[in-house]
């Protein structure tokens, strides 16, 4: 089984390799992003909770961000350094890793949930909680549940991409999507029903990770490539070592996201108390509750973009290190199509629908300022999205060929250079509309150093000799 499904990375088409691989990866991406957009629309349109309730989701989104980018810098790390050992036969390293990245994730959750415990008030208000009462009672009642099933989620979220190198994409699809269907269902019961408000709403996000963790850890000794035992949990540090500097890429990627998010957030309240309609009480979270919606919808076409690219990091990484550069460069041509492709469909979506992206997250229960500033946000803040997909798959892909340095310094020219730069910078001139204006000129900049790298890469895939 092990010999086929190595053979088949470097025999069958990249095409049939990247829709085998890329497909589940998507969809487990696109189904752990429903944990946090599902509770934001079933809060949305509870009139209990309102534009308070999405502002306090959006408040504690970035801190959930958090524990997926160590799920994922463990995760996508072991899983591009296992590919690339399973491509060299040297096996045996390659279920070392694995073992480590079983041990790393338990203590990574848990450590986690006491840092946010201990910490969670300054927390909450580094990402603009404090912009009124309610608001932060929200934000503090979500976080609590949320916290307590953060070691599960980082143990689920990181087993993900180990047991896709392991040749099972599907299960992995399938114990994410199982976890995020005991979600979709107990939240209605648990916000509508019993009225448990942003308890219920984060009760039933911690109970779909637990599903999801618990499918994971039923795998784990039933792998078919990849061989665990007692000696394999035991940390080695030349392995961590290397498995998480393939992996940082993904970490920074997701951690410099965070940074733009505090910057953004409170830069929403700082402009917003000195606007004219959001400066009085009654309507001060309506542009944090606002862009944390516009945010939900490019996560959703972020994770598109991410598990196609995520997907394509076995075959990059085996085919690297059987030396097959031919086929790595006709998969990154094929990806490169497929992620701009993804982006003009979501830009035509939010420049010709905002409206009906609006109407799903309660805007029938909202002011008319919450309309017209969400129609304004979805324009503006996501008008060069075709551009900021093809750069996160330039990121993704320069990781699985194992360039961690290159990748990494993309990523954070985009996320902390340019994105909380202007994000401080472009309110002092623009105002509110200066916060939304930050993404898409972050994104036109990101993508300039993106092409030159693209056309490094493809030099260099087409110079260097190729096996038979």
């Amino acid at each position: 089984m092990e010999a086929n499904e190595n053979r088949s990375l470097v025999e069958q088409s990249v095409g049939s390799l990247m829709r085998r691989y890329a497909e589940p990866c998507v969809l487990s991406l696109l189904v752990g992003a429903l944990y946090n957009i599902v509770d934001q629309v079933f809060i949305a349109n509870a009139a209990y909770l309102g534009s308070y309730g999405n502002a306090a989701n959006t408040v504690v989104f970035p801190l959930t961000v958090v524990a997926l980018a160590v799920a994922v810098m463990i995760g996508d790390g072991c899983c591009a350094f296992v590919s690339l050992c399973l491509g060299r036969g040297d096996a045996e390293r390659a279920h070392t890793s694995a073992g480590n990245a079983v041990t790393l994730s338990i203590l990574s959750g848990v450590f986690l949930c006491a840092i946010y415990l201990l910490f969670a008030r300054p927390l909450i208000a580094l990402f603009g909680g404090t912009v009124n009462e309610q608001t932060y009672l929200y934000s503090r009642e979500y976080f609590l549940y949320i916290a307590l099933g953060v070691p599960f989620y980082v143990f689920g979220q990181a087993m993900n991409p180990v047991i896709r190198a392991d040749g099972s994409p599907r299960y992995a699809m399938v114990s994410t999507l199982a976890g995020a269907l005991v979600n979709l269902l107990l939240d209605p019961l648990f916000i509508f029903a019993f009225r448990w408000g942003m308890m219920g709403a984060a009760v039933a996000t911690a109970l779909g990770q637990v599903v999801t963790a618990a499918l994971a850890l039923a795998y784990l000794p039933r792998m078919k490539q990849i061989h665990l035992d007692k000696r394999r949990l035991r940390l080695d540090a030349r392995i961590v070592r290397r498995t998480l500097s393939l992996g940082v890429t993904s970490l920074l990627s997701q951690v410099s996201l965070v940074a733009a998010m505090a910057a953004i957030n409170n830069m929403l309240r700082r402009y917003g108390a000195l606007d004219p309609v959001f400066g009085q009480e009654a309507y001060a979270q309506i542009p944090i509750a606002v862009v944390g919606i516009v945010m939900k919808f490019f996560q959703i076409v972020i994770s598109i973009v991410v598990g196609t690219a995520a997907g394509c990091i076995p075959i990059a990484g085996y085919n690297m290190g059987a030396g097959r550069r031919d086929r790595v460069r006709a998969l990154f041509s094929r990806l490169l199509a497929v992620e701009a492709l993804v982006g003009a469909v979501a830009l035509v979506i939010v420049e010709a629908f905002p409206g009906r992206l609006i109407a799903l997250f309660g805007a029938a229960n909202e002011s008319a300022y919450y309309t017209a500033f969400a129609l304004r946000s979805f324009r503006i803040y996501l008008c060069m999205i075709v551009l900021a997909c093809v750069n996160k798959a330039c990121f993704i892909f320069l990781q699985a060929m194992g360039k961690a340095a290159a990748s990494t310094m993309l990523s954070m020219m985009r996320e902390i250079v340019f994105g909380v730069g202007f994000a401080l910078l472009l309110p002092l001139r623009f105002g509110l509309d200066g916060v939304l204006l930050s993404m898409p000129v972050s994104d036109l900049l990101t993508f300039l150093l993106s092409a030159a790298l693209i056309a490094l890469t493809y030099r260099e895939l087409s110079a260097r000799p190729q096996l038979a």
